[in-house]
């Protein structure tokens, strides 16, 4: 209780770090990674194709997707033109790591940056009183640009086959459809691959923020070092 006490009581706002890069790119890291994670969590779309029988009205199918991608979980039925119950038919594929990585790495880098701004904005005092805090900063979020750099790729490659699998051309090709299935419309896309452009531009976010880091750590040698009182009175040649 006392050290939360005194934790509270060394709460002094300054909004100053937000003139720097330090600050004003981390707002951006905070602000690019919830577009990351919430263009891919909760989306759900379906493909589009019909079933057209001779002396029948065409018959629409749309099949339903959505995050985290286990397409086999929802089933649709392809009507048949002779009337009988047709089976249930799923689509194809699993891709539910890469989205969940992909939105995992999103949720954890969004609380990494809250805590880091209030930490910035609250306690800068704090962050700078030893060389611990920036180290700690730095190795976490060189480690997170790593992190987007490989969620990214995987859920770029994951949205690949996504497209592929709920591809209506693709799925008019069922041995139930024969020759009565015209493919439709194409699932709308846009957010995900809104998500995967927010995942690379994350990852040079983070990755150029460790630079900004880097030179708050003791690792850093400033090139002009101030001159010293005895340089400052030393007689010249």
């Amino acid at each position: 209780m006392d050290s939360v006490q005194k934790l509270a009581s060394g709460f002094t706002l300054d909004l100053g770090p937000l003139k720097e890069p330090l600050g004003f790119i981390r707002v951006l890291e905070w602000v690019f990674t919830i577009f990351a994670f919430s263009t891919t969590g909760g989306y759900s779309g379906s493909s589009h194709f019909t079933v057209n029988c001779i002396g029948a009205e065409p018959k629409d199918v749309n099949p339903a997707f959505a995050y985290p991608f286990r397409l086999p979980k929802s089933p649709y039925q392809i009507p048949l033109c002779n009337g009988s119950i047709p089976d249930d038919t799923y689509l194809q594929g699993d891709f539910s790591s890469s989205a969940e990585f992909f939105v995992c790495v999103g949720v954890f880098g969004f609380l990494y940056c809250t805590a880091t701004l209030v930490l910035y904005l609250g306690f800068q005092h704090v962050y700078r009183l030893t060389s611990r805090g920036p180290t700690i900063d730095l190795v976490v979020t060189a480690a997170f640009a790593f992190l987007w750099l490989v969620s990214s790729s995987a859920w770029g490659k994951g949205l690949t086959d996504v497209k592929w699998a709920t591809n209506p051309g693709h799925l008019v090709m069922n041995d139930q459809c024969n020759s009565t299935c015209k493919a439709g419309e194409f699932p709308s896309m846009g957010r995900l691959n809104a998500s995967v452009i927010f995942g690379f531009l994350n990852l040079m976010l983070w990755a150029g923020n460790c630079w900004f880091i880097y030179k708050e750590t003791p690792f850093h040698k400033d090139p002009n070092p101030p001159a010293t009182m005895e340089e400052e009175g030393a007689p010249g040649p």
